[in-house]
């Protein structure tokens, strides 16, 4: 696979991963990116980093369980203003197989904006690349550069809450 790639200024784009308490299945894709020089996002001008106040695009795995969800809350507040949230895979979005568990305290969006979904169970290589590709073209319009963009949050086709009413 192949991404035809603007050519960029000398700063690669950030991402930074939170893994917020998922079987790791997208965490090894994502390895896959970073690793695999077919699909590494390095084609995209971006790369990998290990602080939040760096991240400029923030890839999010797992649902959000309760236990995480402070520590991802802060790490989200850390990170630039004009970020570009990523929920990656279905756990995020559904709870994927752990929906039900009294541990989950999802889905990502009632917590925080999410602006690109990348699906699957977990997504492979390249809907990853295509996700990060959709996530550069907001960020770009949030710096001033691209067409599309707007709010965090903002997207095409909302998501329903896919999780059922608890307690009351």
């Amino acid at each position: 696979m192949h991404i035809e790639v603007e050519e960029t200024a000398a700063e690669p784009v950030r991402l930074f991963r939170i893994n917020t308490g998922s079987c790791n299945g997208c965490d090894v894709e994502l390895a896959v990116t970073s690793a695999v020089t077919e699909f590494d996002v390095e084609q995209l001008g971006c790369s990998y980093t290990g602080s939040a106040h760096e991240g400029d695009i923030l890839l999010i795995t797992g649902p959000l369980t309760v236990r995480a969800k402070d520590e991802v809350l802060r790490l989200y507040a850390e990170t630039p203003q004009d970020k570009v949230t990523v929920a990656v895979g279905v756990c995020p979005v559904s709870g994927g197989v752990f929906r039900d568990s009294y541990a989950v305290d999802g889905p990502l969006e009632r917590h925080l904006p999410v602006d690109v979904n990348v699906p699957g169970c977990p997504p492979r290589p390249q809907a990853l690349l295509a996700g990060i590709a959709r996530a550069l073209e907001i960020l770009r319009a949030r710096r001033g550069g691209g067409e599309r963009g707007g709010e965090p949050g903002d997207r095409k086709c909302p998501i329903t809450d896919n999780f059922p009413a608890r307690g009351g």
